[in-house]
């Protein structure tokens, strides 16, 4: 039998070090680092060898590179992120604030999913009891749910050979444990062990796993940060403070488009799918307001329409404020750098606030001109056209960039009834959208003159 050494490894960003120590020498956090034990490797020769034989090779050309059939959640939006639904033998990582609905989405998508596979919902966080309860409440049909409570990785493996369900969720990674190390549940050597013993079931047995990690307060994922680069996806379950609407976002996918966005809003029957996402993050004003701009910007394949605010006021303090809400704050600043430099407006002495309204976090370039024509309109008190869309990246010598997906921009903007829209000369359409006035502009300083003057 093998004997089993000590080492010690941080929880916050799962480094190995020789002893312990107060404070992780890698991540710099304190008070971090504990002891566990793991089996020694078995022992080698001196030319390498194992006594295993050895593995086959197999030429690429020799292997069927075909589509795979991808299993639909019956939550459409949840397959848009995904990718068309689920692939056999993949695993998600799902993460998110406490409370944020993440068991109740996965409740619902495996109670769809039972109808044409079988599916087994483990949790190591509540009682069957409380599943129950949840499940009613949700008002699912509770013959197409098997459920399992229990916490040893060891065990839940066992109870998925033997059921061999063709989906399997996991509620949390964090709450697994496996029989073979001592240390603690949600310690980095648990969760790293419990995740690769999944990630081979899911590989052998041809079955989609999905795991429900907890984040930390800073937003990220708990655990060590090889968690992610094991699964084949992760997804963000995000929301704003107060909002009853959800948003789950991919951040890694080997199976579809990252950066794809699925809008829910949260009810007393559990999550509802929002089939139209452009028309909760538009205000809906009658009247145009100054320092108000609707624009276009695309996240993943989908293209979403998103109103942006700015308010310019006169600062009392030494440094201005520059405040910006669901944008980048370094990236504001050299926005109005831009505006000073090539359009000759200087907010030295302004505090210059900005929102993207609904809560969501944007990082598409696009943003810049409609950015600009905001601040610029808040801070001379004109309102800008009715039914005015613009899009466009800002570069530093003050020209109009393109960016990618002008055509199905132009659709969504038209679609939502908009009339007139200024973008990039190189986004100009051969046909544009019918209803639709596009004028093209290859500077800041001509998109000023043409829209204040």
């Amino acid at each position: 039998m093998a004997k089993t050494r000590t080492t010690y490894q941080c929880n916050a960003c799962g480094s190995t070090q020789p002893k312990w120590a107060g404070q992780c020498p890698d991540c710099r956090a304190w008070n971090t680092i504990e002891e566990f034990r793991v089996p020694a490797s078995p022992a080698t020769s001196r030319l390498g060898h194992t006594g295993q034989a050895p593995a086959a090779v197999t030429r690429l050309s020799a292997v069927a590179a075909g589509d795979v059939a991808r299993l639909p959640t019956g939550l459409d939006e949840l397959d848009r992120v995904l990718g068309d639904g689920l692939v056999p033998g993949s695993v998600v990582l799902l993460g998110g604030d406490p409370g944020i609905g993440k068991s109740t989405l996965l409740l619902q998508a495996v109670a769809a999913l039972g109808a044409t596979n079988r599916c087994l919902y483990v949790s190591g966080e509540e009682s069957l009891q409380q599943i129950a309860m949840r499940a009613e409440r949700l008002g699912l049909d509770a013959e197409r749910l098997e459920c399992l409570s229990e916490t040893c990785v060891e065990h839940v493996l066992a109870t998925a050979a033997s059921v061999r369900p063709g989906v399997m969720v996991i509620d949390s990674i964090q709450t697994l444990y496996s029989e073979q190390l001592d240390s603690a549940p949600g310690s980095v050597s648990q969760v790293r062990e419990s995740a690769a013993a999944l990630v081979r079931f899911a590989k052998q047995q041809d079955c989609a796993v999905i795991l429900v990690g907890h984040v930390t307060k800073e937003g990220a994922l708990a655990g060590p940060r090889v968690l992610e680069h094991m699964v084949d996806a992760v997804l963000y379950f995000e929301s704003d403070s107060g909002s009853r609407y959800r948003i789950v976002r991919s951040f890694k996918n080997r199976f579809g488009a990252v950066n794809e966005l699925g809008v829910f809003a949260m009810t007393g029957k559990g999550l509802r799918q929002v089939r139209n996402p452009s028309a909760i993050f538009l205000s809906g004003q009658s009247e145009p307001a100054a320092g108000s701009i609707v624009t276009v910007i695309r996240e993943g394949s989908r293209p979403l329409l998103v109103e942006l605010q700015a308010l310019v006021d006169e600062t009392h303090l030494a440094n201005p404020r520059r405040v910006a809400l669901g944008m980048e704050h370094n990236r504001l600043a050299m926005l109005l750098a831009v505006l000073h430099r090539h359009g000759g407006v200087s907010l030295g002495q302004q505090d210059v606030f900005v929102n993207v309204v609904g809560g969501l976090r944007v990082a598409d370039t696009g943003l810049d001109l409609p950015v600009m024509l905001a601040v610029l309109s808040s801070y001379r008190g004109r309102a800008l056209p009715e039914k005015l869309i613009a899009f466009g990246e800002v570069g530093l010598s003050g020209e109009i960039r393109p960016v990618f997906g002008g055509e199905e921009r132009l659709r969504e903007a038209a679609g939502q009834g908009f009339q007139r829209v200024v973008l990039p000369h190189a986004n100009l359409p051969k046909k544009p959208p019918k209803g639709l006035r596009v004028e093209a502009a290859a500077t800041l300083a001509e998109v000023l003159n043409r829209i204040f003057d």
